[in-house]
């Protein structure tokens, strides 16, 4: 088990900026793929970034050159910056754990987090 808890999401102005944590339990986040999903209402959940346990990162086309991610290990900590938000960005946003190195696939992610919202007022 990894228990994930996220946190920073929030309300903000279209153009603005949010960091989201990700807090993990356990001995062995350092070894996993980490990534950050979300769902919009009326949405199915979608891939937003992932990150190696090397360090290599993707992001989806939406986001590309506006969020950043990146893993702290010895906090056991996975971030998701959010640059120049927009209203189409709002949604609940998961981090998420797989027990391989690298993955964008949802289904290789075994540990998901509660979500936080974010929502991007117009």
């Amino acid at each position: 088990q990894v228990p994930l808890v996220e946190s920073g999401g929030g309300l903000v102005q279209a153009g603005g900026s949010l960091r989201l944590s990700c807090v993990a339990s356990g001995r062995t986040f350092s070894s996993y793929a980490m990534g950050w999903f979300r769902q919009a209402p009326g949405k199915e959940r979608e891939f937003v970034a992932a990150i190696s346990s090397i360090g290599r990162t993707y992001a989806a086309d939406s986001v590309k050159g506006r969020f950043t991610i990146s893993r702290d290990n010895a906090k056991n900590t996975l971030y998701l910056q959010m640059n120049s938000l927009k209203p189409e960005d709002t949604a609940v946003y998961y981090c998420a754990a797989a027990p391989i190195s690298y993955s964008e696939r949802q289904r290789d992610y075994d540990y998901w987090g509660q979500g936080t919202q974010v929502t991007v007022s117009s």
